[in-house]
């Protein structure tokens, strides 16, 4: 595309953009030891930039400026969305684009922590996001079933769903190692990383950009700048497949340990000897080992994976490790898993259900939001009160969930009417009822208080190797 020619449509570019993914894709997978060369190209073709500024501009991150102060709207209204992608590919053409530090913004987690969140400014992000949208195809072909976190048709529920499937009582892997990589973003070793990266992408200038956004430095809270000798800022677009690079060696270790555990016959062969068999399920940060064997023998993958996380420069959060029987259960990605016998059989089933801890999380902002704003209408409690408790419910509707979903409802109904009682301290029950409580349950015109129990629970099913990739070719999808 010469440089007077317009820029392609949005619609014209994702279609061009899908087909380049799915070629890229297909290689990747029948030839896996291949090197992609010549992707800086494809970085700064015309359509990838539009798909890429589609995304940064769509994306909930918008609103907030980088170091250089520049927003979306900044960009549509002032600068003028072409000019801004001819200024951007002119110079990545040119090899003279550097990224620009993040700016640091300190997020509260539970517990007191506090979680250190880059942010790009919207050059660096765009940029970031045509990386991701070329690399992502090629990588994904070698990531490992096991993991969840982070990666396109795949979610929370698959790891759930494969944990439920492999503590089954008729498979008894009974003792669970759960754990946590300790502050995976901020620890990735840059050497080893790109080791990772050069081993399917041979062009220079891609290692050189991505090294770049590596190397770009922080601008602290309090204003000073930080290098950034280790790891990759949590907040970019391409930090969370960078991070996924990294931490895929522990994926590939325990993946390659099943593999040579040979078939269901050699595993149950492998138990009458005495010895485990063991599988990784991972999501993000968090992973659970599943041991079908003595919990000695859990026991003694800790320091496998230490050594195997070591690699990368990545450490195992002590704090955080565990080893649980199933019968005592355990919490991950917000469900309680646990064996427990079936009610009204002889028989041991394991049940996932919301975690006290997610249950105590969104109580927590319903009291919140049922604490102030009595000046306001009881209709606008009820818009603020209805996203947070359908998406939670969402959330956990694949698992046992009637009985808490219930419970929620009933909180709710107590917070609210306790709300309207505040709002309203001199009305009496019969004017209340005609006013906010037709069928005592709150309304206000025509909205209504949001009840969890009206999300359906339902089986989520495990779907194991056969979770499809979103670049498949036509001839995949027919068959």
């Amino acid at each position: 595309m010469n440089a007077t020619a317009p820029w392609p449509e949005a619609e014209t570019a994702r279609s061009r953009g899908l087909r380049i993914q799915t070629k890229r894709h297909q290689w990747a997978t029948t030839d896996s030891g291949r090197r992609f060369g010549d992707r800086y190209n494809l970085v700064c073709d015309p359509a990838t930039l539009v798909v890429a500024w589609e995304r940064v501009r769509g994306n909930r991150g918008a609103r907030t400026a980088g170091v250089d102060g520049q927003t979306a709207h900044y960009v549509i209204e002032v600068r003028g969305v072409e000019g801004f992608l001819d200024d951007l590919r002119a110079d990545l053409k040119a090899c003279r684009f550097r990224p620009l530090p993040v700016r640091e913004r300190l997020i509260p987690k539970s517990g007191g922590k506090l979680r250190r969140l880059g942010i790009p400014t919207r050059r660096d992000r765009v940029v970031q996001a045509a990386l991701k949208l070329v690399l992502e195809p090629i990588f994904e072909a070698d990531f490992q079933p096991c993991s969840y976190g982070f990666r396109p048709g795949r979610s929370a529920h698959d790891a759930i769903a494969e944990i439920h499937h492999f503590t089954s009582p008729i498979r008894n892997y009974e003792w669970v190692l759960e754990g946590d990589i300790t502050a995976c973003f901020d620890e990735i070793d840059h050497v080893a990383l790109m080791g990772r990266v050069r081993d399917r992408v041979a062009d220079r200038r891609v290692e050189r950009l991505v090294k770049a956004f590596l190397k770009a430095g922080i601008l602290t809270e309090g204003g000073a700048e930080r290098n950034t000798n280790t790891g990759t800022p949590q907040g970019g677009i391409l930090s969370p497949l960078l991070a996924t690079i990294a931490r895929s060696v522990l994926d590939d270790h325990f993946t390659g340990a099943w593999k040579a555990m040979g078939d269901s016959s050699a595993r149950d062969r492998r138990r009458q000897k005495g010895l485990a068999t063991y599988r990784l399920v991972r999501y993000a940060d968090d992973f659970v080992v599943l041991v079908n064997g003595t919990r000695k023998q859990a026991e003694g993958l800790q320091t496998e994976i230490a050594a195997v996380l070591s690699m990368m420069g990545l450490r195992r959060s002590p704090e955080k490790t565990r080893i649980v029987h199933m019968d005592e259960g355990f919490d991950f990605l917000g469900f309680r898993i646990r064996r427990a016998p079936k009610r009204g059989t002889g028989r041991w089933a394991v049940y996932t259900s919301p975690s006290r801890a997610a249950l105590a999380s969104v109580k927590a902002k319903v009291r919140k939001a049922t604490r102030e704003g009595t000046h306001q209408p009881l209709a606008t409690l009820l818009y603020r009160l209805a996203p947070v408790v359908r998406g939670w419910a969402t959330y956990f509707r694949h698992g046992v969930s009637k009985a808490t979903f219930d419970y929620l409802g009933a909180f709710l109904w107590r917070r609210v009417i306790g709300w309207i009682r505040h709002k309203h301290p001199r009305a009496n029950w019969k004017w209340l009822r005609r006013r906010y409580l037709p069928g005592w349950w709150p309304t206000d015109g025509a909205v209504t208080l949001f009840k969890p129990s009206a999300i359906p629970v339902t089986r989520y099913r495990y779907r194991g190797d056969t979770i499809p990739s979103p670049w498949r070719s036509e001839t995949e999808i027919a068959s």
